[in-house]
């Protein structure tokens, strides 16, 4: 999966599993475009992951989440729950403020 930390005045964390770069998916008046620009940071492990979501979580940052493995290890790392997360064209997504 990758991770890129966007800095502004709260960091913006965009996470999206590696396969879904690039991608568009569209659903109803929904759409879900996975730009390499966000998106496209560090490749890391799950593990790495997890503990990357939560220090950033506690440091007020917004996350924007993509993916089976994206959203499955923001689960584990108890920074969403099964409420927040949306699908479109059954690809998972969460978009939170920590």
């Amino acid at each position: 999966m990758f991770i890129k930390i966007h800095k502004t005045y709260r960091d913006v964390v965009a996470i999206c599993d590696s396969e879904l770069i690039g991608k568009k998916f569209e659903q109803d008046k929904f759409q879900l475009d996975i730009k390499e620009s966000f998106y496209k940071g560090e490749e890391i492990t799950p593990e790495k992951a997890t503990e990357l979501m939560q220090k950033l979580s506690e440091e007020d940052s917004t996350f924007n989440i993509v993916g089976e493995s994206s959203v499955s290890t923001a689960l584990k790392a108890g920074i969403i729950s099964e409420t927040s997360i949306k699908k479109i064209q059954n690809i998972p997504f969460a978009m939170i403020l920590a």
